[in-house]
């Protein structure tokens, strides 16, 4: 029985100076006047090394790795929380610490949640959930279980910080605005031998009523001292949407 004869297709002539001319093209579009152009242009995919995108964000990682404390006051936008978790991560993995801390006070933002079923954790997990998104993004989702499960990374709400002191650990207090003054100087204490804390906040925003804040308050004391790093971020460090450096400018 004979074979089928296949019929092939021509192959596809390609011109090379129309391959390159497309090709500089797209490496050259540009965002319309009044589109999408936002600051921080990061590839979505794990990046293993983060860089400063302002050079408030440069003093700050320069900071965290300089000082024992460090207090990183801005707006929304600019990376505090990020650069935190992500210089917490880098020192797990480098061997540097033996376990990451994060807090984060249990403060609603102006409306009230009402009674949550669950246990403690499912209670808490929406106060939470920002630190879980920092942390997923430097860490792959089965890595970050692993790592929980062992202990080797710990979340937990100010009210639970109480007693401790933290020995060879890199702790973060993210939404430090939302935290009395009271309550600041008890996490401050918590730092130990060979541990790094990091500091986060924005006093312009806080949640609780005006006057109950202590993040500028101890911001401003702790400024004085040499060991201590209080780094203030501005408008021009905003790495999120262009719209929003504009908007809190006026609002």
């Amino acid at each position: 029985m004979a074979k089928r004869s296949v019929k092939r297709r021509p192959a596809r002539v390609v011109n090379v100076e129309d391959y390159q001319r497309d090709e500089r093209s797209a490496r050259n579009l540009q965002v319309l006047d009044g589109g999408y152009n936002p600051a921080n242009d990061r590839d979505q995919r794990f990046v293993k090394n983060i860089r400063a995108k302002s050079k408030g964000q440069q003093a700050l990682m320069e900071a965290i790795d300089q000082h024992s404390l460090c207090l990183a006051l801005g707006p929304a936008g600019t990376g505090k929380t990020y650069i935190a978790i992500a210089k917490a991560v880098e020192a797990l993995e480098a061997g540097k610490i033996g376990r990451i801390v994060l807090s984060r006070p249990a403060v609603e933002a102006g409306e009230s949640l009402g009674f949550l079923p669950g246990a403690m954790e499912d209670k808490l997990a929406p106060y939470l959930r920002p630190l879980y998104d920092a942390l997923t993004d430097r860490l792959s989702a089965k890595r970050l279980k692993a790592l929980m499960a062992e202990g080797l990374i710990e979340i937990a709400p100010v009210g639970f910080m109480r007693g401790r002191t933290l020995n060879n650990a890199f702790v973060v207090i993210d939404e430090a605005q939302n935290c009395t003054y009271g309550q600041i100087k008890m996490l401050l204490t918590r730092l130990g031998w060979h541990s790094t804390m990091v500091v986060t906040g924005d006093p312009a925003q806080t949640d609780l009523l005006p006057g109950m804040s202590g993040l500028s308050e101890i911001a401003d004391k702790l400024d004085a001292l040499k060991n201590v790093s209080v780094i203030r971020l501005g408008d021009a460090d905003i790495v999120r949407h262009p719209l929003v450096a504009s908007m809190l400018g006026v609002l």
